[in-house]
């Protein structure tokens, strides 16, 4: 059985682009049309005691629906692995599929990346798919925390970005130093480049203070109890230098300045650097930079403890979509909404670099093209803008959009411009339901006195 996937808009130089989103309902239309709709449960258990459930319907799992079953199912899964996270998904309502997807997300299945990631490394326990009947589904328990708005003390709040690192130092919310460092850790072997890197910011902010009360960061990746679990900045460290030194390098910190230190991951605090200079809850922050950073603030003006990491999270169907090196999945966020998009779609317009431009250079090259008014790279950017515009409409499923607030490197300039546009478009003419929701911003002169370093320094909570 094969889904015939119809939209409104497609991606000029990606014209094979499929919307998860669109496929998803036109899948759950022809489930209701059939009649024969079943009832299934999908729950995903964290470490924290913390569930997250979702109630759907599948096609009864047999003959020809035995395919479109699965691939509606592992996408929804991988879905929410990625946005909420879990160690562990039941499946409540259909032994047999929940038997197919424990194959595929196994040690040896095609999903091996998240079952090894999203199990030891993240939660510290064995990933597990397993299956019970509908009555026994378990129910959903949500978290919620307050976290930052404290500027009392001397502060020092860090950024860790792919290309350079940021740091400032505050006093009872005075900025009294920012400083920006070029860097390049995400294939660098020698955990001593990434901690003498980190350690050297905070020195040079910590020589402008009286004194230290309280250290705050904002780094890409996934932080438990400040520990990094999954960090794309640490993803050339081997694992036995990851358990010795990276697990363990802000703790130290901690320790080295004996004050309370709180590492969050980059996308929430931007989420909530948006939040707090925009004075709007319900905020969905985006990211295009090296990779896909995002983070959620919610309409209660907290965080939960999901993990947003919306690089992973598939927005795109086709069988032959691009792949993720890291992941080895097909059509994920991060190859069409980061500079990794931009390289991918430049020799697709007719734009060619030299062989081993890396990817921060050639996105810089695409931005002068731009300025120029050249149309192949108004082609890049009119793509990325008709596929982030289904994107949206994808991460709607789980998140309650108020206000979205894009940025990153990939959206500077004109280029940026055009990517709005061509979302906004989107979004009003296939789902005007949100685009009436949704408000679309960027950062302003407030947001950037409040830059993503200096929000972070006011994570830790200090008597």
């Amino acid at each position: 059985m094969q889904l015939q996937i119809k939209s409104m808009f497609t991606p000029e130089l990606d014209p094979g682009f499929v919307p998860a989103v669109l496929w998803n309902r036109e899948y759950s239309r022809q489930v209701k049309a059939s009649g024969q709709g079943q009832p299934l449960v999908i729950a995903l258990e964290r470490s924290s005691g913390t569930t997250s459930t979702l109630n759907t319907e599948i096609f009864p799992h047999k003959g020809e629906y035995i395919d479109v079953n699965i691939k509606y199912v592992e996408r929804m899964i991988k879905f929410l692995l990625w946005v909420k996270g879990g160690f562990r998904v039941t499946i409540a309502g259909c032994k047999a599929i929940a038997d197919d997807i424990r194959d595929i997300y196994s040690a040896e299945g095609v999903r091996a990346f998240d079952f090894d990631i999203m199990g030891k490394k993240i939660y510290g326990e064995t990933f597990e798919i397993v299956a019970c009947d509908l009555a026994d589904a378990p129910t959903s328990h949500e978290i919620q925390v307050k976290l930052g708005g404290n500027m009392n003390g001397c502060r020092i709040g860090f950024d860790l970005g792919g290309s350079d690192r940021k740091c400032a130092a505050v006093i009872d919310g005075k900025v009294v130093h920012t400083e920006e460092v070029e860097w390049d850790p995400y294939f660098e072997k020698d955990p001593e480049y990434h901690k003498q890197g980190i350690r050297d910011s905070l020195h040079r902010a910590a020589e402008k203070l009286p004194r230290v009360d309280a250290i705050g960061g904002s780094a890409a990746g996934v932080y438990v109890d400040n520990k990094p679990r999954i960090a794309s900045l640490f993803r050339g460290v081997s694992a036995k230098d990851w358990k010795e030194h990276v697990l363990p390098v802000f703790e130290n910190i901690q320790k080295e300045y004996n004050v309370p230190i709180v590492v969050a991951n980059d996308g929430d605090v931007t989420a909530l650097a948006g939040a707090i200079s925009m004075e709007s809850n319900g905020v969905l922050g985006v990211a295009m930079g090296t990779s896909e950073a995002v983070g959620y603030v919610n309409l209660d003006g907290n965080i939960t403890d999901w993990l947003n990491e919306l690089a992973f999270v598939p927005v795109d169907y086709r069988e032959n979509g691009p792949v993720d090196e890291w992941s080895g999945d097909i059509g994920c966020g991060v190859q069409f909404f980061s500079q990794q998009a931009v390289a991918r779609l430049a020799p697709l317009a007719g734009i060619k670099f030299a062989d081993g431009m890396p990817f921060p250079e050639q996105l810089v090259e695409v931005q002068k093209l731009m300025a120029e008014g050249d149309e192949r790279a108004a082609a890049i950017y009119r793509t990325i803008g008709v596929c982030f515009g289904y994107a949206i409409a994808t991460y709607a499923q789980a998140y309650d959009i108020r206000l979205l607030l894009i940025l990153g490197r990939v959206t500077s300039g004109k280029g940026g411009e055009i990517i709005l546009e061509k979302a906004e478009e989107v979004l009003k003419g296939e789902f005007p339901e949100l685009a009436e929701q949704i408000e679309f911003r960027t950062p302003d002169e407030k947001f950037k006195r409040h830059g993503q370093a200096v929000i972070a320094a006011s994570l830790p909570s200090i008597a």
